[in-house]
Protein backbone atom coordinates (compact mmCIF):
# COMPACT_ATOMS: atom_id res chain seq x y z
CA UNK A 1 0.00 0.00 0.00
CA UNK A 2 1.31 3.47 -0.79
CA UNK A 3 2.78 5.60 1.98
CA UNK A 4 -0.21 7.90 1.71
CA UNK A 5 -2.44 5.01 2.75
CA UNK A 6 -0.37 2.48 4.67
CA UNK A 7 -0.38 4.33 8.02
CA UNK A 8 -4.13 4.58 8.21
CA UNK A 9 -7.19 2.61 7.15
CA UNK A 10 -7.68 3.78 3.57
CA UNK A 11 -11.03 5.20 2.63
CA UNK A 12 -12.79 3.98 -0.49
CA UNK A 13 -12.09 7.37 -2.08
CA UNK A 14 -8.36 6.94 -1.39
CA UNK A 15 -8.35 3.44 -2.88
CA UNK A 16 -10.14 4.74 -5.97
CA UNK A 17 -7.64 7.59 -6.39
CA UNK A 18 -4.73 5.16 -6.03
CA UNK A 19 -5.59 3.35 -9.28
CA UNK A 20 -5.74 6.48 -11.49
CA UNK A 21 -2.96 7.53 -13.87
CA UNK A 22 -3.94 10.82 -15.55
CA UNK A 23 -2.16 13.06 -18.01
CA UNK A 24 -2.04 16.82 -17.59
CA UNK A 25 -1.06 19.97 -19.48
CA UNK A 26 2.10 21.99 -19.07
CA UNK A 27 5.77 21.75 -18.16
CA UNK A 28 5.00 21.98 -14.45
CA UNK A 29 2.41 20.09 -12.46
CA UNK A 30 -0.69 22.21 -11.76
CA UNK A 31 -1.55 22.85 -8.12
CA UNK A 32 -4.67 20.69 -8.24
CA UNK A 33 -2.62 17.72 -9.42
CA UNK A 34 0.08 18.20 -6.79
CA UNK A 35 -2.57 18.27 -4.10
CA UNK A 36 -3.95 14.96 -5.31
CA UNK A 37 -0.51 13.40 -5.54
CA UNK A 38 0.12 14.44 -1.94
CA UNK A 39 -3.05 12.56 -1.09
CA UNK A 40 -3.57 9.20 -2.75
CA UNK A 41 -3.46 9.68 -6.56
CA UNK A 42 -1.71 6.69 -8.09
CA UNK A 43 0.45 8.60 -10.51
CA UNK A 44 0.70 10.54 -13.74
CA UNK A 45 1.40 9.91 -17.41
CA UNK A 46 3.81 12.27 -19.19
CA UNK A 47 3.45 13.26 -22.84
CA UNK A 48 5.45 15.45 -25.19
CA UNK A 49 3.64 18.57 -23.98
CA UNK A 50 5.05 17.97 -20.50
CA UNK A 51 8.64 17.74 -21.70
CA UNK A 52 11.10 20.41 -22.80
CA UNK A 53 14.60 19.31 -21.83
CA UNK A 54 16.21 16.83 -19.40
CA UNK A 55 16.61 19.36 -16.59
CA UNK A 56 13.00 20.49 -16.86
CA UNK A 57 11.49 17.00 -16.89
CA UNK A 58 13.65 15.93 -13.94
CA UNK A 59 12.53 19.04 -12.03
CA UNK A 60 8.93 18.10 -12.86
CA UNK A 61 9.24 14.54 -11.63
CA UNK A 62 11.13 15.67 -8.53
CA UNK A 63 8.35 18.13 -7.75
CA UNK A 64 5.78 15.34 -7.91
CA UNK A 65 7.92 13.13 -5.72
CA UNK A 66 8.28 15.93 -3.19
CA UNK A 67 4.54 15.63 -2.69
CA UNK A 68 4.74 11.87 -2.20
CA UNK A 69 7.71 9.60 -2.72
CA UNK A 70 5.84 6.58 -4.09
CA UNK A 71 3.99 8.23 -6.97
CA UNK A 72 4.01 6.37 -10.29
CA UNK A 73 5.45 8.46 -13.13
CA UNK A 74 4.90 6.89 -16.55
CA UNK A 75 5.70 7.63 -20.19
CA UNK A 76 5.52 6.17 -23.71
CA UNK A 77 9.19 5.94 -24.67
CA UNK A 78 9.35 3.13 -27.22
CA UNK A 79 12.13 4.55 -29.36
CA UNK A 80 11.84 4.86 -33.12
CA UNK A 81 8.51 6.35 -34.13
CA UNK A 82 7.12 6.81 -30.61
CA UNK A 83 9.03 9.08 -28.28
CA UNK A 84 8.15 11.66 -25.65
CA UNK A 85 11.57 12.52 -24.22
CA UNK A 86 12.97 13.13 -27.72
CA UNK A 87 9.77 14.48 -29.25
CA UNK A 88 11.45 17.72 -30.34
CA UNK A 89 14.06 15.95 -32.50
CA UNK A 90 12.93 12.37 -33.07
CA UNK A 91 14.10 9.40 -31.03
CA UNK A 92 17.80 8.81 -30.51
CA UNK A 93 16.97 5.08 -30.57
CA UNK A 94 16.16 3.14 -33.75
CA UNK A 95 12.85 1.52 -32.79
CA UNK A 96 11.96 -2.12 -32.53
CA UNK A 97 11.20 -2.88 -36.20
CA UNK A 98 14.85 -2.21 -36.97
CA UNK A 99 15.89 -4.38 -34.03
CA UNK A 100 13.67 -7.21 -35.19
CA UNK A 101 15.10 -7.01 -38.69
CA UNK A 102 18.65 -7.24 -37.30
CA UNK A 103 17.54 -10.15 -35.08
CA UNK A 104 20.32 -9.73 -32.55
CA UNK A 105 18.85 -10.15 -29.08
CA UNK A 106 22.04 -8.91 -27.41
CA UNK A 107 21.69 -5.67 -29.35
CA UNK A 108 18.00 -5.45 -28.45
CA UNK A 109 18.83 -5.92 -24.77
CA UNK A 110 21.47 -3.19 -25.01
CA UNK A 111 19.00 -0.78 -26.61
CA UNK A 112 16.38 -1.68 -24.00
CA UNK A 113 18.86 -0.85 -21.25
CA UNK A 114 19.84 2.43 -22.90
CA UNK A 115 16.19 3.45 -23.15
CA UNK A 116 15.79 2.48 -19.50
CA UNK A 117 18.72 4.66 -18.48
CA UNK A 118 17.23 7.67 -20.26
CA UNK A 119 13.86 7.14 -18.63
CA UNK A 120 15.36 6.57 -15.18
CA UNK A 121 17.46 9.74 -15.35
CA UNK A 122 14.25 11.66 -16.04
CA UNK A 123 12.80 10.38 -12.77
CA UNK A 124 10.25 8.19 -14.53
CA UNK A 125 9.39 4.82 -12.99
CA UNK A 126 7.20 3.09 -15.61
CA UNK A 127 7.68 2.96 -19.37
CA UNK A 128 4.95 1.71 -21.69
CA UNK A 129 7.37 -0.32 -23.78
CA UNK A 130 8.00 -2.56 -25.55
CA UNK A 131 5.26 -3.25 -28.07
CA UNK A 132 4.87 -7.02 -28.05
CA UNK A 133 2.44 -6.98 -30.98
CA UNK A 134 3.02 -9.35 -33.89
CA UNK A 135 2.27 -7.82 -37.27
CA UNK A 136 -0.31 -9.97 -39.04
CA UNK A 137 -2.37 -7.41 -40.95
CA UNK A 138 0.04 -5.29 -42.99
CA UNK A 139 -2.65 -2.61 -43.29
CA UNK A 140 -2.59 -2.06 -39.52
CA UNK A 141 -2.76 1.73 -39.06
CA UNK A 142 -1.23 2.04 -35.60
CA UNK A 143 1.45 -0.64 -35.00
CA UNK A 144 3.73 -0.88 -38.07
CA UNK A 145 7.33 -0.05 -37.12
CA UNK A 146 6.35 -0.27 -33.44
CA UNK A 147 6.46 -4.08 -33.78
CA UNK A 148 9.57 -6.29 -33.86
CA UNK A 149 8.08 -8.10 -36.85
CA UNK A 150 5.74 -10.68 -38.32
CA UNK A 151 7.14 -13.87 -36.74
CA UNK A 152 5.71 -14.56 -33.26
CA UNK A 153 8.81 -16.47 -32.17
CA UNK A 154 11.11 -13.62 -33.23
CA UNK A 155 8.88 -11.02 -31.57
CA UNK A 156 8.83 -13.13 -28.40
CA UNK A 157 12.60 -13.39 -28.04
CA UNK A 158 13.12 -9.68 -28.72
CA UNK A 159 10.34 -8.69 -26.35
CA UNK A 160 12.03 -10.69 -23.61
CA UNK A 161 15.43 -9.17 -24.43
CA UNK A 162 14.10 -5.60 -24.36
CA UNK A 163 12.28 -6.18 -21.07
CA UNK A 164 15.40 -7.68 -19.47
CA UNK A 165 17.61 -4.82 -20.59
CA UNK A 166 15.13 -2.12 -19.70
CA UNK A 167 14.46 -3.40 -16.20
CA UNK A 168 18.18 -3.86 -15.58
CA UNK A 169 18.29 -0.05 -15.70
CA UNK A 170 15.78 0.06 -12.85
CA UNK A 171 12.64 1.09 -14.70
CA UNK A 172 9.47 -1.00 -14.93
CA UNK A 173 8.74 -2.21 -18.46
CA UNK A 174 5.18 -2.65 -19.70
CA UNK A 175 4.58 -5.04 -22.61
CA UNK A 176 1.67 -3.96 -24.82
CA UNK A 177 -0.98 -4.31 -26.31
CA UNK A 178 -2.19 -7.62 -24.84
CA UNK A 179 -3.47 -9.91 -26.33
CA UNK A 180 -1.99 -8.42 -29.52
CA UNK A 181 -2.86 -5.40 -31.68
CA UNK A 182 -1.08 -6.60 -34.81
CA UNK A 183 -4.01 -8.46 -36.39
CA UNK A 184 -6.28 -5.42 -36.70
CA UNK A 185 -6.99 -2.81 -39.34
CA UNK A 186 -8.41 -0.28 -36.88
CA UNK A 187 -6.76 2.20 -34.52
CA UNK A 188 -8.46 1.80 -31.12
CA UNK A 189 -7.92 5.49 -30.46
CA UNK A 190 -10.67 6.01 -33.04
CA UNK A 191 -12.91 2.93 -33.05
CA UNK A 192 -13.31 -0.66 -31.87
CA UNK A 193 -10.82 -3.20 -33.19
CA UNK A 194 -12.07 -6.74 -33.71
CA UNK A 195 -9.73 -9.72 -33.99
CA UNK A 196 -11.10 -12.65 -35.98
CA UNK A 197 -9.15 -15.41 -34.29
CA UNK A 198 -9.60 -18.10 -31.66
CA UNK A 199 -7.71 -18.63 -28.43
CA UNK A 200 -5.76 -21.66 -29.63
CA UNK A 201 -4.45 -19.75 -32.63
CA UNK A 202 -3.52 -16.81 -30.43
CA UNK A 203 -1.68 -19.03 -27.97
CA UNK A 204 0.69 -20.08 -30.74
CA UNK A 205 0.88 -16.59 -32.24
CA UNK A 206 -0.07 -13.26 -30.71
CA UNK A 207 0.24 -14.42 -27.08
CA UNK A 208 3.76 -15.83 -27.39
CA UNK A 209 5.51 -12.45 -26.89
CA UNK A 210 3.44 -11.75 -23.78
CA UNK A 211 4.35 -15.14 -22.38
CA UNK A 212 7.99 -14.28 -23.08
CA UNK A 213 7.60 -10.91 -21.35
CA UNK A 214 6.15 -12.64 -18.28
CA UNK A 215 9.00 -15.16 -18.27
CA UNK A 216 11.47 -12.24 -18.47
CA UNK A 217 9.87 -10.67 -15.39
CA UNK A 218 7.99 -7.77 -16.96
CA UNK A 219 6.64 -5.56 -14.19
CA UNK A 220 3.52 -4.60 -16.11
CA UNK A 221 1.36 -5.55 -19.06
CA UNK A 222 -0.98 -3.20 -20.90
CA UNK A 223 -4.14 -4.71 -22.36
CA UNK A 224 -5.47 -3.08 -25.48
CA UNK A 225 -9.11 -2.29 -26.14
CA UNK A 226 -9.23 -5.31 -28.42
CA UNK A 227 -12.32 -7.40 -29.00
CA UNK A 228 -11.89 -11.11 -29.76
CA UNK A 229 -15.45 -12.45 -30.13
CA UNK A 230 -14.33 -16.08 -30.08
CA UNK A 231 -12.90 -15.54 -26.59
CA UNK A 232 -15.15 -12.93 -24.94
CA UNK A 233 -17.84 -10.40 -25.82
CA UNK A 234 -15.90 -7.61 -24.05
CA UNK A 235 -12.66 -5.87 -25.08
CA UNK A 236 -9.60 -7.33 -23.40
CA UNK A 237 -9.02 -4.23 -21.26
CA UNK A 238 -12.36 -4.73 -19.48
CA UNK A 239 -12.61 -8.52 -19.76
CA UNK A 240 -12.24 -10.80 -16.74
CA UNK A 241 -11.73 -13.68 -19.15
CA UNK A 242 -8.66 -12.00 -20.63
CA UNK A 243 -7.21 -10.27 -17.56
CA UNK A 244 -7.88 -12.77 -14.80
CA UNK A 245 -8.57 -16.20 -16.27
CA UNK A 246 -6.06 -16.14 -19.12
CA UNK A 247 -3.39 -13.58 -18.17
CA UNK A 248 -3.15 -14.35 -14.47
CA UNK A 249 -4.48 -17.88 -13.96
CA UNK A 250 -3.33 -19.49 -17.20
CA UNK A 251 -0.22 -17.44 -18.10
CA UNK A 252 0.90 -16.85 -14.52
CA UNK A 253 1.34 -13.09 -14.59
CA UNK A 254 1.72 -11.59 -11.11
CA UNK A 255 2.67 -8.02 -11.96
CA UNK A 256 0.50 -4.96 -12.55
CA UNK A 257 -2.06 -4.60 -15.35
CA UNK A 258 -2.19 -1.04 -16.70
CA UNK A 259 -4.99 -0.26 -19.13
CA UNK A 260 -4.54 1.58 -22.37
CA UNK A 261 -6.02 5.09 -22.19
CA UNK A 262 -9.70 4.94 -21.27
CA UNK A 263 -10.58 8.03 -23.31
CA UNK A 264 -9.86 6.08 -26.50
CA UNK A 265 -12.99 5.66 -28.56
CA UNK A 266 -12.99 1.87 -28.28
CA UNK A 267 -13.94 2.32 -24.59
CA UNK A 268 -15.22 5.87 -24.15
CA UNK A 269 -17.65 5.77 -27.07
CA UNK A 270 -19.16 2.43 -26.03
CA UNK A 271 -19.19 2.50 -22.24
CA UNK A 272 -18.04 5.94 -21.12
CA UNK A 273 -14.81 6.46 -19.20
CA UNK A 274 -16.33 6.06 -15.74
CA UNK A 275 -18.11 2.82 -16.59
CA UNK A 276 -15.01 1.60 -18.44
CA UNK A 277 -12.97 2.25 -15.29
CA UNK A 278 -15.30 0.15 -13.14
CA UNK A 279 -15.35 -2.63 -15.72
CA UNK A 280 -11.54 -2.63 -16.00
CA UNK A 281 -10.88 -2.82 -12.25
CA UNK A 282 -13.55 -5.49 -11.87
CA UNK A 283 -11.95 -7.50 -14.66
CA UNK A 284 -8.53 -7.46 -13.03
CA UNK A 285 -6.79 -4.22 -14.09
CA UNK A 286 -4.72 -2.39 -11.47
CA UNK A 287 -3.99 1.05 -12.89
CA UNK A 288 -6.19 3.10 -15.20
CA UNK A 289 -4.45 5.20 -17.80
CA UNK A 290 -6.31 8.45 -18.48
CA UNK A 291 -3.48 9.78 -20.53
CA UNK A 292 -4.00 10.88 -24.11
CA UNK A 293 -6.11 13.95 -23.35
CA UNK A 294 -5.17 16.08 -20.33
CA UNK A 295 -7.33 15.11 -17.38
CA UNK A 296 -9.18 17.48 -15.11
CA UNK A 297 -10.13 17.40 -11.42
CA UNK A 298 -13.72 16.87 -12.51
CA UNK A 299 -12.82 13.80 -14.57
CA UNK A 300 -10.87 12.25 -11.69
CA UNK A 301 -13.78 12.95 -9.36
CA UNK A 302 -16.21 11.35 -11.81
CA UNK A 303 -14.18 8.17 -12.17
CA UNK A 304 -13.33 7.99 -8.48
CA UNK A 305 -17.01 8.34 -7.55
CA UNK A 306 -17.95 5.60 -10.03
CA UNK A 307 -15.47 3.21 -8.40
CA UNK A 308 -16.69 4.07 -4.89
CA UNK A 309 -20.33 3.66 -5.91
CA UNK A 310 -19.52 0.30 -7.51
CA UNK A 311 -18.06 -0.94 -4.21
CA UNK A 312 -20.95 0.38 -2.15
CA UNK A 313 -23.51 -1.22 -4.46
CA UNK A 314 -21.75 -4.58 -4.28
CA UNK A 315 -20.84 -4.59 -7.94
CA UNK A 316 -17.09 -4.28 -7.22
CA UNK A 317 -15.44 -5.98 -4.28
CA UNK A 318 -13.51 -3.64 -2.00
CA UNK A 319 -10.80 -6.28 -1.81
CA UNK A 320 -10.37 -6.10 -5.61
CA UNK A 321 -9.95 -2.32 -5.47
CA UNK A 322 -7.47 -2.62 -2.60
CA UNK A 323 -5.54 -5.31 -4.49
CA UNK A 324 -5.34 -3.02 -7.52
CA UNK A 325 -4.04 -0.15 -5.38
CA UNK A 326 -1.37 -2.42 -3.89
CA UNK A 327 -0.20 -3.59 -7.31
CA UNK A 328 -0.23 -0.08 -8.76
CA UNK A 329 2.19 1.25 -6.16
CA UNK A 330 4.76 -1.42 -7.10
CA UNK A 331 5.32 0.62 -10.27
CA UNK A 332 6.50 3.64 -8.28
CA UNK A 333 9.87 2.12 -7.38
CA UNK A 334 12.92 3.78 -8.89
CA UNK A 335 16.66 3.04 -8.73
CA UNK A 336 18.48 4.73 -5.86
CA UNK A 337 21.44 5.42 -8.15
CA UNK A 338 20.31 5.55 -11.79
CA UNK A 339 22.92 4.58 -14.38
CA UNK A 340 24.31 7.69 -16.09
CA UNK A 341 23.25 8.44 -19.65
CA UNK A 342 26.16 8.48 -22.09
CA UNK A 343 24.71 10.28 -25.12
CA UNK A 344 27.72 9.58 -27.31
CA UNK A 345 27.72 5.88 -26.50
CA UNK A 346 23.96 5.69 -27.02
CA UNK A 347 24.35 7.33 -30.44
CA UNK A 348 27.03 4.85 -31.48
CA UNK A 349 24.90 1.92 -30.31
CA UNK A 350 21.78 3.26 -32.00
CA UNK A 351 23.55 3.96 -35.29
CA UNK A 352 25.02 0.47 -35.29
CA UNK A 353 21.55 -1.00 -34.80
CA UNK A 354 19.97 1.29 -37.39
CA UNK A 355 22.66 0.49 -39.99
CA UNK A 356 22.18 -3.23 -39.54
CA UNK A 357 18.51 -2.87 -40.39
CA UNK A 358 18.98 -0.99 -43.66
CA UNK A 359 18.01 -2.60 -46.93
CA UNK A 360 19.76 -0.97 -49.87
CA UNK A 361 18.89 -1.49 -53.52
CA UNK A 362 21.58 0.32 -55.40
CA UNK A 363 23.94 1.55 -56.34
CA UNK A 364 23.05 4.69 -54.41
CA UNK A 365 24.35 8.08 -55.49
CA UNK A 366 26.12 10.37 -53.04
CA UNK A 367 24.11 13.32 -51.76
CA UNK A 368 24.73 16.48 -53.75
CA UNK A 369 24.51 20.14 -52.86
CA UNK A 370 21.04 21.40 -53.63
CA UNK A 371 19.32 18.08 -52.96
CA UNK A 372 15.51 18.23 -52.96
CA UNK A 373 13.49 16.04 -50.58
CA UNK A 374 9.92 15.20 -51.58
CA UNK A 375 8.43 13.78 -48.38
CA UNK A 376 5.05 12.03 -48.44
CA UNK A 377 3.19 12.94 -45.25
CA UNK A 378 0.16 10.92 -44.21
CA UNK A 379 -1.77 11.77 -41.06
CA UNK A 380 0.29 10.64 -38.07
CA UNK A 381 -1.56 8.42 -35.62
CA UNK A 382 -2.16 9.66 -32.09
CA UNK A 383 0.40 7.32 -30.55
CA UNK A 384 3.17 8.85 -32.67
CA UNK A 385 2.06 12.47 -32.44
CA UNK A 386 3.92 15.39 -34.02
CA UNK A 387 7.54 14.27 -34.09
CA UNK A 388 10.00 15.40 -36.78
CA UNK A 389 10.96 12.67 -39.23
CA UNK A 390 12.63 12.29 -42.57
CA UNK A 391 16.15 13.00 -43.90
CA UNK A 392 15.91 16.78 -43.52
CA UNK A 393 16.62 16.26 -39.81
CA UNK A 394 20.07 14.87 -40.67
CA UNK A 395 21.23 16.11 -44.09
CA UNK A 396 24.25 18.39 -43.55
CA UNK A 397 23.39 22.08 -43.87
CA UNK A 398 26.27 22.66 -46.31
CA UNK A 399 24.36 20.60 -48.86
CA UNK A 400 21.61 23.27 -48.81
CA UNK A 401 18.72 20.80 -48.88
CA UNK A 402 15.15 21.82 -49.68
CA UNK A 403 12.06 19.89 -48.61
CA UNK A 404 8.62 19.71 -50.19
CA UNK A 405 5.93 17.95 -48.15
CA UNK A 406 3.28 16.20 -50.26
CA UNK A 407 -0.01 14.99 -48.78
CA UNK A 408 -2.74 12.81 -50.25
CA UNK A 409 -4.39 15.83 -51.85
CA UNK A 410 -1.15 17.58 -52.80
CA UNK A 411 0.88 17.57 -55.99
CA UNK A 412 4.49 17.04 -56.93
CA UNK A 413 6.47 20.30 -56.95
CA UNK A 414 7.40 21.92 -60.25
CA UNK A 415 10.92 22.15 -61.57
CA UNK A 416 12.25 18.77 -60.48
CA UNK A 417 13.94 18.20 -63.83
CA UNK A 418 16.33 21.05 -63.10
CA UNK A 419 17.16 20.09 -59.53
CA UNK A 420 20.60 18.75 -58.58
CA UNK A 421 19.18 15.62 -56.96
CA UNK A 422 15.80 14.32 -55.78
CA UNK A 423 14.88 12.05 -52.86
CA UNK A 424 11.35 10.67 -52.42
CA UNK A 425 10.51 9.73 -48.84
CA UNK A 426 7.61 7.40 -48.01
CA UNK A 427 6.32 5.75 -44.84
CA UNK A 428 4.29 2.54 -45.20
CA UNK A 429 3.55 3.26 -48.85
CA UNK A 430 1.85 -0.14 -49.13
CA UNK A 431 -0.98 1.39 -47.06
CA UNK A 432 -1.17 4.61 -49.05
CA UNK A 433 -1.57 4.15 -52.77
CA UNK A 434 -1.08 7.85 -53.36
CA UNK A 435 2.51 7.59 -52.13
CA UNK A 436 3.22 5.14 -54.92
CA UNK A 437 1.64 7.59 -57.34
CA UNK A 438 3.92 10.37 -56.07
CA UNK A 439 6.95 8.14 -56.55
CA UNK A 440 5.85 7.20 -60.08
CA UNK A 441 5.23 10.83 -60.99
CA UNK A 442 8.60 11.98 -59.67
CA UNK A 443 10.43 9.19 -61.46
CA UNK A 444 8.68 9.98 -64.72
CA UNK A 445 10.50 13.30 -64.43
CA UNK A 446 13.60 12.13 -62.59
CA UNK A 447 14.31 8.42 -63.12
CA UNK A 448 17.36 8.83 -60.89
CA UNK A 449 15.29 9.88 -57.86
CA UNK A 450 16.23 7.91 -54.75
CA UNK A 451 13.40 6.23 -52.83
CA UNK A 452 13.71 6.26 -49.03
CA UNK A 453 11.07 4.07 -47.34
CA UNK A 454 10.92 4.66 -43.57
CA UNK A 455 8.04 2.35 -42.65
CA UNK A 456 7.54 -1.38 -43.04
CA UNK A 457 6.98 -1.48 -46.81
CA UNK A 458 10.60 -2.42 -47.58
CA UNK A 459 12.09 -2.00 -51.05
CA UNK A 460 12.53 -4.55 -53.83
CA UNK A 461 14.82 -5.13 -56.81
CA UNK A 462 12.67 -2.94 -59.07
CA UNK A 463 12.64 -0.01 -56.66
CA UNK A 464 16.28 1.04 -56.94
CA UNK A 465 17.96 3.28 -56.28
CA UNK A 466 16.30 2.85 -52.90
CA UNK A 467 16.88 2.34 -49.23
CA UNK A 468 14.53 1.08 -46.51
CA UNK A 469 15.21 2.00 -42.88
CA UNK A 470 12.43 0.15 -40.97
CA UNK A 471 12.07 3.14 -38.71
CA UNK A 472 11.60 6.90 -38.74
CA UNK A 473 13.43 7.89 -35.56
CA UNK A 474 16.42 10.20 -35.63
CA UNK A 475 18.77 7.24 -35.36
CA UNK A 476 17.19 5.60 -38.42
CA UNK A 477 17.41 8.84 -40.37
CA UNK A 478 21.03 9.43 -39.44
CA UNK A 479 21.91 5.93 -40.65
CA UNK A 480 20.22 6.60 -44.01
CA UNK A 481 22.03 9.90 -44.45
CA UNK A 482 25.37 8.36 -43.50
CA UNK A 483 24.91 5.82 -46.29
CA UNK A 484 23.99 8.53 -48.77
CA UNK A 485 26.94 10.74 -47.82
CA UNK A 486 29.44 7.88 -47.74
CA UNK A 487 30.13 8.44 -44.05
CA UNK A 488 28.63 5.17 -42.86
CA UNK A 489 30.06 4.14 -39.51
CA UNK A 490 27.82 1.11 -38.93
Amino acid sequence: MSSALQHREPTLAALAAAVLLPGFSGLTAPDWLRRRVSGALGGVCLFAGNIDDPAQVRALTDSLRSEREDVVVSVDEEGGGVTRLDAATGSRFPGVAALGRSDDTVLTQQIGRAVGRLVAQAGITLNFAPCADVIVDRMNPVIGIRSFGTDPVLVARHTAAFVAGHQAAGVAACAKHYPGHGDTDVDTHLASAVIDSDLESMRSGALLPFAAAIEAGAAAIMPGHLLVPAVDSLPASVSRRWLTEILREEMGFTGAVVTDALEMAAIAAHYGMAEGAVMAIGAGADLLCLGGAPASPELLDLIGAALVDAVRSGRLAESRLAEAADRAVMLAARPSSPEPVDAAADRRLSLRAAHRALHVVGPLPRLQRGVVVVRCEAARNIAVGSVPWGPMTSIPAELAPTEYVVTRTGSVPDGLSGMAQVLVVTDDRHRFGWMGDVLATVRSIRPDAVLIEMGTSDVGPDDGPAIASFGSGLANTEAVVEILTGRASG
